[in-house]
């Protein structure tokens, strides 16, 4: 979830994933007699996104037109086991021989994300295999532009086969599903993001600290983030407060020499900064689930350094904490959940707009998710997943 499976989207949200992979037959409980099941292939299924698609405690969601129980193959295993925590990368459902060889296995074949590395002569491939086999494909556009991707151009070319093969689009804002009906003439059912902390993890927070905290997490530095000129507008600011620490966190990869996040130039200003009065710099390898929840719950708002994206789970997980966010203006994330905005994008970046949104999120400070909330909004979630892939199917 740590800058690998939250918020890992489009390719890649990007946000990251909550323990665990998919529910187990004791979470779920069995399918009612009277229930249709519909089987669906998830690309990828045990990213904690997918994984809370489905009912809290079950896998039927009741609809108009009857029970459906929506069950969701789990992600292969790679033949040398080697995956991302969470177990969904490499997604290789992504495979016309995989379809080939499964067709018979799942109803319905839904891509979220994971295709990173897939060029567009496979997916036209996978659309090809899906349609010899009769397979209704859904695709959930999370990001209209790769995080992962200094270049537009690969990602765009693989949407240029989705999109327009999909038998049904799923988007996560009214803005993105604007930007998908200008750009291909098709329309988008708008579902928002679930929840990404686990249960448990809902509930007020401690007690406000000393200091006010700005998180700015660089994590690995990938493709879409710009942080130093967000960082040093943010401890220029700090100042005129009693109380701001701007603490800025990289993970230890970006030192390690033959790592594909080698960045040692940025790693060596960044440290650079742990002399300024109010910085506070942390080197540390990838949280775990509990390790990131505790660090965002700790912190009074988390700034996203991105020039370019759509959507982010880390912007989720924050919502369900209460941690603020102050999100640039590129992409939707300001109509995903209320976050202050500032002026970022590829190109412009005003600092004056950081230093008033960062004003605001000291002014008002947000309060934690209500899980009553949240979970009455996962079970409409699954509703509307459920009555989506019914629909599909009797197409």
């Amino acid at each position: 979830m740590d800058g690998r499976q939250i918020i890992g989207s489009g390719g890649a949200a990007t946000i990251d994933s909550t323990g665990g992979g998919i529910p187990t037959a004791s979470e779920t409980g069995p399918p009612t007699a009277a229930a249709t099941t519909i089987r669906v292939a998830s690309v990828p299924a045990s990213h904690v996104y997918v994984r809370h698609l489905s009912p809290v405690n079950g896998t039927v969601s009741a609809l108009d037109t009857g029970k459906v129980s929506v069950t969701r193959l789990a992600d292969p295993v790679p033949a040398d086991g080697a995956k991302v925590p969470g177990g969904w990368w490499p997604p290789l459902m992504l495979d016309p021989g995989w379809i080939a060889q499964h067709h018979n296995d799942f109803d319905v074949f839904h891509i979220h994300f994971g295709f990173d590395a897939v060029g567009p002569s496979v997916m036209s491939a996978v659309v090809a295999e899906l349609r010899k086999h009769g397979k209704p494909l859904v695709y959930t556009l999370h990001d209209l532009r790769n995080p992962h991707h200094p270049d537009p151009g690969a990602h765009e070319e693989v949407l240029d086969i989705l999109v327009p093969a999909a038998d049904e689009l799923i988007t996560l804002t009214h803005g993105a599903a604007d930007a998908i009906s200008r750009r291909w003439n098709r329309a988008a059912t708008v579902i928002p993001h679930p929840h990404v902390i686990p249960p448990a993890r809902f509930g007020p927070r401690e007690p406000a600290t000393d200091d006010f905290v700005v998180g700015v997490h660089a994590k690995s530095v990938r493709a879409n983030m710009d942080p130093l000129p967000v960082i040093l507008t943010l401890l220029d600011a700090a100042s005129d407060y009693p109380d701001v620490t701007i603490q800025i966190n990289l993970h230890d990869e970006i030192f390690v020499p033959g790592n594909h996040w080698y960045n040692p130039d940025f790693g060596t200003a960044v440290l650079a900064l742990s002399r300024h009065p109010y910085a506070s710099v942390r080197v540390h390898e990838y949280f775990d689930d509990d390790q990131l929840w505790d660090y965002l719950q700790g912190l009074s708002v988390s700034v996203l350094s991105y020039r370019f994206g759509t959507h982010s789970g880390w912007l989720e997980a924050c919502h369900d904490l209460g941690t603020a966010v102050i999100a640039p203006s590129c992409g939707f994330y300001h109509e995903q959940r209320d976050c202050f905005t500032y002026e970022l994008t590829e190109d412009r970046f005003d600092p004056d707009s950081l230093v008033a949104a960062l004003a605001d999120a000291y002014e008002n400070r947000p309060v934690p998710a209500l899980w009553p909330d949240r979970r009455t909004e996962r079970i409409s979630i699954a509703e509307q997943h459920a009555a989506l892939y019914t629909r599909v199917l009797h197409a």
